[in-house]
């Protein structure tokens, strides 16, 4: 109100000592200057039109003039008779256009025919006009557009001394010769006009400014509204108005302020410090001149905000205005708006703090964060035990875990967090989980109930100064999860009714955050669940490898990451990392079916590039299987790491289809990553895979893993790919588990958003003593020789009891190469965990497994070595083919005894391997 006043008043100073266009003296001014503005342009146009009224009389007087003079003129009829009149006529008409001062002269015969013209082309044509009129014996003047351009022309007959019309003479002038007498008299117009507008606006700026100083330039509304607002401010506002004179005295008191002062009704024009009731705080106030913002006085009884301010800062005058405002009953309700204020913020802020993740401990630590201190001095946060891992709550208060606990200090005698309670029927907390309602307990040293759960417990947390309970129960879809505890100690009021209502909208609020992390738990748990039945639950040990395994499930979602160690035959292992597009329980299972497809492409024993082309066909068909005409595939492809590694030789071979190349830790310490050609992801199909054999040194570690370890929004993947780089570089010599802690310690944050599958493998050499080999002839007679050496060799190795089977099978293998198979022939036995026998030729002609009747002849040879060996295969090789069987260490007694009663005696009839006659008999 203060500052209203003061531009009130600046408005009326301004409004008497400028000048407002509004004003009654503006408006005379622009009135009168707009009048003798019209004038003076109305004399002007006046002047001009009348000014070429008169050339343009004159111009038409002059034409007829010189037309009738010329043609009375004698000698004119004379030449009209003559056999060529213009030659007559022509030097005449220019002697008279240029004596007489006009544009042209004209003499044409009565069919407007010219015999004369100022531009001798013309002389023969016809005249631009009318001569009709001139013809009937009368003087004719007109405008027209001429040769000579617009031009202003009189006609007038040529009588003989019969009367009788016996040609015409037509003379003008143009009209811009016309125009330019005009043009010349305008600036004598002008200057006359331009005098009299300046002597004229002169005059009526000085009867302006004499009547601006009579009224002080106010307009008559604005003097009208002016007294309206003196009347307003006096005995309408109601807020209290005075105006203190630079001497102390009261120059003006409204009303408002005579009730609020308790004024006496003659206060103006006395001094301040004279009048009775003014408290001396008011009066030094009002008499200090300074400037003051809502200070709040005590005036009787009432709490008054003041403010003062100076009339005129910009001057020496010390004449202020201050107005004075009741605030008596506005501090108690701007208490009670203060609170609801900081209620609001504090659900505000509850709306965007609580809830930020799917997790359920961490949303209920969200809200006792949030409720301290500005609520509560303690929180408590208890959930059914249950609830935690996404099942439906117990009916009953039992076995309730505390899962948050947050308070203004630490040594709070309360459950600590993660305890299990039972709460005790009759209790507080019992009750508000079992009726769903919230109970307010506001002494809690009188409340027995609830003493009676822990006695001692109890007299502590009363002994360390909590004296009030709210327990509000966390619901959503009808159903109790838990409850939140709230705690008051530092305030003495306990918690009222409001602050009841306050806690359960609070409660409210987390209660679905909880309910959807809750929701989400029991999801979570089965998509993990499920994604780790169809992972490796341990890995088959390897004398080739040493392997070491990580796979860390998404916290937001599961995905199709896996990773698989498959023994091969001949004591190579296959690795397998891969990822499947997309999360959830969809892409968990996809990426089961890929594994399974995996080991099934394994069992055939294919090369890398090959696994990839057959597992880049059935991606595809699984997209497509899934695609429908309303939807897309849910799954776009995946990716795929799959390498071989043979101990015989060192050399690992890899193909990857769309996946991150492995990582490579030597003996020395060195960390390399080794140049793989990147092949399409799968599903795309059609394109091809390239493998990439590398000599690997005993010991040295290969890396594998999935893009959720590399991957992350806050660091290119250069950056990530150095980071991998310098978590493996320097420690040639730590164990593969070692090197899965550390790469993950150094990559990857608490919470992964992605899953991460991590296989490191040390490789290892197959010693050299282990192996045997034999090149065969193909000469049946050889088999006898490649039966001696290996039994030699069994008995170097201490497998004496594997020599009749390891000869059965070698025999039959050898004899099948020899008969149907092409050379070279090769034979290799190798010793690891089982004994491996191999017989490679230059055929890609694969036996197989039949049962033969008793009837038959043959057959039974291949049933043999399945029936003596563990498995056996063929894999084919760019030379061919080889043919494998492995056996266990162990007693073949128990797989004779487990051979057909008919094999049994052909093989006690069986006198010599060498004979291939019985051999082929048993076979």
């Amino acid at each position: 109100m203060a500052d209203r006043f003061v531009r009130f008043r600046r408005f009326s100073l301004r409004s008497v000592t400028g000048r407002s266009p509004r004003s009654v003296a503006g408006q005379v001014f622009v009135l009168q200057v707009a009048l003798v503005v019209l004038l003076v342009l109305g004399a002007v146009i006046a002047l001009v039109l009348q000014s070429e009224r008169d050339t343009s009389e004159e111009a038409k007087r002059r034409s007829v003039a010189v037309a009738q003079t010329f043609a009375h003129s004698p000698g004119v009829l004379a030449a009209l008779k003559t056999s060529d009149p213009s030659k007559v006529l022509q030097p005449l008409t220019e002697a008279g256009r240029r004596a007489a001062g006009v544009d042209f002269i004209v003499v044409m015969d009565t069919k407007g025919i010219r015999y004369t013209h100022p531009m001798p082309s013309k002389i023969g044509q016809r005249f631009v006009g009318r001569i009709e009129p001139s013809l009937a014996g009368k003087v004719y003047t007109e405008s027209v557009h001429g040769p000579l351009g617009h031009e202003v022309q009189a006609t007038v007959p040529i009588d003989d001394s019969h009367g009788r019309v016996k040609a015409l003479v037509s003379a003008g002038l143009k009209v811009k010769n016309v125009t330019s007498e005009v043009n010349r008299q305008l600036p004598i117009i002008m200057g006359s006009g331009a005098g009299a507008l300046v002597v004229a606006t002169g005059g009526t700026a000085m009867v302006g400014r004499r009547l601006r100083r009579q009224t002080h330039s106010l307009a008559p509304d604005e003097m009208s509204r002016m007294y309206e607002h003196h009347d307003t401010v006096l005995h309408s506002v109601r807020e209290g108005v005075l105006i203190v004179g630079e001497d102390g005295r009261l120059l003006l008191v409204n009303d408002e302020a005579r009730r609020l002062l308790e004024l006496p009704p003659d206060a103006e024009g006395s001094p301040v410090w004279e009048l009775s009731g003014l408290a001396a705080e008011m009066v030094a106030l009002l008499t200090s001149g300074r400037e003051a913002t809502d200070e709040v006085h005590l005036a009787g009884e009432r709490l008054l905000a003041v403010n003062q301010r100076p009339t005129n800062p910009g001057s020496d005058c010390g004449t202020t205005v201050v107005t004075l405002r009741d605030s008596t009953e506005l501090q108690a309700v701007s208490g009670r708006a203060e609170l609801a204020r900081e209620r609001l913020k504090l659900l505000y802020d509850a709306g965007l703090g609580i809830g930020t993740t799917l997790d359920v401990v961490r949303t209920a630590d969200e809200l006792a964060q949030v409720a301290v201190p500005r609520f509560a001095d303690f929180v408590t946060v208890d959930l059914a035990d249950s609830v935690l891992q996404g099942e439906e709550p117990t009916p009953t208060a039992t076995g309730i875990r505390r899962v948050a606990v947050c308070g203004i200090r630490d040594d709070a005698p309360l459950y600590p967090k993660d305890q299990l309670i039972d709460f005790l029927p009759f209790t507080p907390m019992a009750r508000s989980y079992d009726s769903g309602r919230s109970e307010l307990v506001a002494d809690l040293a009188e409340a027995e109930d609830w003493q009676m759960q822990d006695p001692p417990r109890a007299q502590e947390i009363v002994a360390f100064g909590i004296h009030s309970l709210i327990s509000a129960p966390i619901k959503a879809r009808g159903v109790v999860l838990g409850m939140a505890h709230f705690w008051r100690a530092k305030r003495p009021e306990p918690f009222d009714e409001e602050e009841l209502s306050l806690a359960e909208e609070l409660v409210a609020r987390a209660a679905v955050s909880i309910d959807n992390a809750r929701r989400y738990t029991r999801e979570h748990a089965v998509a993990v669940t499920l994604q780790r039945s169809l992972l490796p639950r341990a890995l088959p040990e390897h004398t080739a490898l040493d392997v070491a395994y990580r796979y860390l499930p998404a916290h937001s979602g599961v995905s199709g990451d896996w990773f698989d160690v498959i023994p091969l035959p001949g004591s190579r292992v296959a690795l397998a990392v891969g990822d499947v597009v997309g999360h959830g329980l969809h892409a968990a299972a996809t990426m089961g079916r890929l594994r399974t497809a995996v080991h099934n492409f394994a069992t055939l024993d294919l090369p890398p590039d090959e696994l990839l082309v057959h597992l880049d066909d059935l991606v595809a068909r699984i997209d497509q299987g899934e695609t429908t005409a309303d939807s897309s595939p849910e799954i776009i492809g995946a990716t795929c790491l799959y390498a071989v590694y043979d101990p015989i030789n060192q050399t690992c071979t890899v193909a990857r289809a769309g996946h991150p190349a492995p990582a490579l830790v030597h003996p020395d310490g060195t960390t390399t990553y080794p140049d793989i050609p990147t092949g399409p992801p799968l599903g795309l199909g059609g394109l091809p895979f390239q493998t990439t054999t590398l000599h690997l040194t005993p010991g040295t570690q290969l890396v594998l893993y999935t893009d959720g370890l590399i991957e992350d929004r806050n660091r290119d993947l250069d950056d990530s790919m150095e980071l991998l780089r310098q978590a493996l570089h320097g420690h040639p010599h730590r164990t593969p588990e070692d090197t899965c802690q550390a790469v993950l310690d150094q990559l990857l944050p608490t919470r992964p958003k992605d899953d991460v599958a991590l296989l490191i493998a040390r490789t290892h050499a197959l010693a050299p003593d282990h192996i045997a080999e034999w090149d065969i002839p193909c000469d049946p007679a050889a088999v006898s020789r490649m039966r001696s050496d290996v039994t030699r060799r069994l008995n170097e190795w201490g497998l004496p009891h594997l020599a009749f089977s390891t000869e059965l099978v070698l025999t039959e293998l050898v004899t099948n190469a020899i008969r149907y198979g092409t050379p070279p022939i090769h034979v290799r036995l190798i010793l690891d965990r089982t004994l491996t026998c191999e017989v490679t030729d230059g055929s890609c002609t694969s036996p197989h497994l039949r049962y033969a009747a008793t009837t038959d002849e043959g057959g039974r040879g291949l049933f043999l070595v399945s029936q003596m060996t563990e498995r056996w295969g063929t894999r084919y090789t760019p030379q061919g083919k080889t043919i494998w069987a492995e056996q266990t260490l162990a007693d073949t007694a128990d797989a004779l005894c487990e051979l057909p009663s008919d094999v049994l005696e052909d093989l006690a009839d069986l006198d010599d391997l060498d004979d291939l006659d019985g051999l082929d008999a048993l076979a």
